[in-house]
């Protein structure tokens, strides 16, 4: 996994859902200012909805402390635009199919379900300054109180 220090390739293009609507980007027009950028595994699920409700509920005080927040997981762009209605979510959400995130971030790694093995992205958080330099890395999330977790790490680079 990348550590602090690190710069992460920036170049690669990403579909969107923010305010709704769903556009394509290069991941680095997302990093206007610094960046915190939340991996999940998939919309609708008991984990990962923990994970973006902890997310939406401390989403203003996330952009008051002065950063932007991103959302990645494997969904489609239709399925965020969903997800992002009935979850409230005021914050960009991130369709990458192709794990080409976790693949910048170094951060495929391999998991196990029902017995079979196979490689996905890490669930993890990053901190990114707007060159794509990483500030720092939560390398396991805390699903149920993420928000706290991200506000802690990003308290200590003040």
């Amino acid at each position: 996994m990348i550590t602090p220090g690190k710069k992460l390739k920036t170049n690669f293009k990403l579909s969107v859902v923010a305010d709704g609507v769903a556009k394509e980007v290069v991941f680095k027009d997302l990093l206007t200012r610094r960046t915190i950028v939340s991996v999940y595994m998939k919309n609708n699920t008991g984990s990962c909805d923990k994970q973006n409700d902890s997310l939406a509920a401390h989403a203003g005080e996330i952009a008051k402390a002065g950063y932007n927040l991103v959302a990645i997981s494997r969904d489609t762009p239709g399925s965020h635009v969903k997800y992002a209605a009935k979850k409230k979510i005021a914050y960009t959400l991130a369709s990458d199919p192709e794990d080409l995130f976790a693949k910048a971030a170094d951060a495929i790694v391999e998991k196990s379900m029902y017995g079979k093995t196979y490689f996905g992205p890490a669930r993890a958080a990053f901190v990114l300054d707007t060159d794509g330099t990483v500030l720092a890395v939560a390398e396991k999330v805390d699903t149920a109180d993420h928000a706290a977790q991200l506000k802690a790490l990003i308290a200590g680079l003040k």
